[in-house]
């Protein structure tokens, strides 16, 4: 992540006070929380529309899947209160918590609790993501949600359900969509797409090969997938630019300022899902880095509740 003490009016300072700005939120307690697993990680935040976001009297179900390189320090709570904002725009938002990687831990390792202070990771800092964990757990939270909705949120409609995630967590929404596409062999292989409206990725590690000659966040994709010996045996079953068309309505909202998680990345996705034969909507936000998408303070986040209202409805 940028020093925040970087000279102004430079790109790094610029980020640091989005940054800033985007975690200076108090967080947003839940209306509930749900179990789908035994791991203190495998938890569901549930928070029930604060007012109407269309017609009709149910509301559109938002999944929201955290960022922070899939490591430890970041957990749903940097999140919640984008997800209370998203509530006050009249959606059902469910936060999914999933198992990340931590300092000093491999692939597979135990990994932390929720309550953590982002820090950003990096070299040396925690691991990212926990193979297969991490996998494991939104495949499950997802397999789970339809169930857990109606008593968790009852003014929800789930037939409008409509995926999201920021930066690691857009990797882990553009993934879940795409799960009827991996390898035969995958454990988390669906036999049909998932019932979606759509999904909105935000400023998402879309493509891992540009993402790890770009050393985006700190060589996470790599370190996510394993290390250099299991980088290209396992990018067939995580990279979402490997797993394509979907056959589900995508938009990838960038700004195209980001420093952590640069254009670039949506832009390779958007080209591959294009040699599919799929179109992917692209919206680049001028002047707009990395944290403003999911700052309820920015005008960046009311064009992300915008881009989800319309696959929503």
């Amino acid at each position: 992540m940028p020093d925040a003490a970087a000279e102004p009016g430079t790109a790094a300072a610029r980020n640091a006070a989005e940054e800033k700005s985007a975690f200076a939120h108090p967080a947003v307690d839940p209306d509930g929380t749900a179990a789908y697993g035994d791991h203190p990680d495998q938890v569901i935040d549930f928070y029930a529309p604060r007012a109407a976001a269309g017609p009709g009297d149910a509301a559109p179900v938002v999944v929201l899947l955290h960022g922070g390189s899939w490591r430890a320090p970041y957990d749903r709570r940097h999140v919640s209160p984008f997800a209370g904002f998203l509530a006050g725009r009249g959606f059902a938002v469910a936060s999914v918590e999933y198992r990340r990687g931590r300092a000093g831990e491999g692939t597979g390792a135990e990994g932390g609790g929720a309550g953590a202070v982002p820090d950003g990771g990096g070299a040396g800092g925690p691991v990212a993501g926990r193979w297969p964990e991490t996998l494991d757990d939104v495949a499950a939270a997802l397999d789970a949600l339809p169930g857990l909705v109606r008593p968790h949120l009852p003014g929800a409609d789930p037939r409008r359900t409509v995926l999201t995630g920021h930066s690691a967590g857009g990797h882990l929404a553009l993934w879940a969509a795409a799960r009827h596409l991996l390898p035969a062999d995958a454990p988390w292989r669906t036999d049909r797409p998932a019932p979606l409206r759509g999904v909105v990725a935000l400023a998402p590690i879309a493509d891992f090969e540009v993402a790890d000659k770009l050393d985006v966040c700190g060589g996470a994709a790599r370190q996510f997938l394993g290390g250099d010996g299991l980088f290209t045996e396992r990018r067939p079953y995580a990279d979402p630019a490997l797993l394509l068309p979907t056959g589900i309505a995508t938009t990838l909202v960038q700004g195209r300022a980001d420093v952590d998680v640069p254009q670039a990345v949506a832009e390779a996705y958007a080209d591959a899902a294009a040699k599919a034969g799929e179109v992917v909507g692209v919206t680049l936000l001028e002047d707009v880095g990395h944290f403003p998408l999911i700052d309820p303070a920015a005008d960046a986040c009311a064009v992300v509740a915008e881009e989800i209202a319309q696959l929503a409805w």
